[in-house]
């Protein structure tokens, strides 16, 4: 399939980033990503290493566009580990009830 990617065109093929992608370790996720294989990766590191070209020089935008064509799962945000969640509640949560002395004691 072809596709522009920071303005020039490329070709590409799910097999070719399959190929491409093997062996790549991926990086810690904090944004969009792209399911490929049994790993997620950040979709910058995808669009550099089938691109050859500095991530700065393209959007994640162009990369999960031409990723979403071929068959890849692309997603907007990474997934929330639960100690995140559970972080999150800890802090709306008071852990220890006020005491009745201080200047807002009734």
């Amino acid at each position: 399939m072809r596709c522009v990617i920071a303005r020039y065109p490329f070709e590409l093929t799910k097999t070719g980033v399959l190929a491409s992608m093997k062996g790549v370790t991926p990086e810690l996720v904090t944004g969009a990503s792209v399911t490929i294989g049994r790993r997620r990766y950040p979709v910058k590191q995808v669009g550099q290493v089938i691109t050859r070209q500095d991530p700065r020089d393209f959007t994640a935008l162009e990369v999960t566009r031409a990723m979403t064509r071929l068959g890849f799962v692309c997603h907007d945000r990474p997934l929330a580990s639960p100690e995140d969640a559970g972080g999150a509640a800890a802090l709306r949560t008071p852990s220890v009830p006020p005491t009745g002395t201080g200047p807002m004691a009734l």
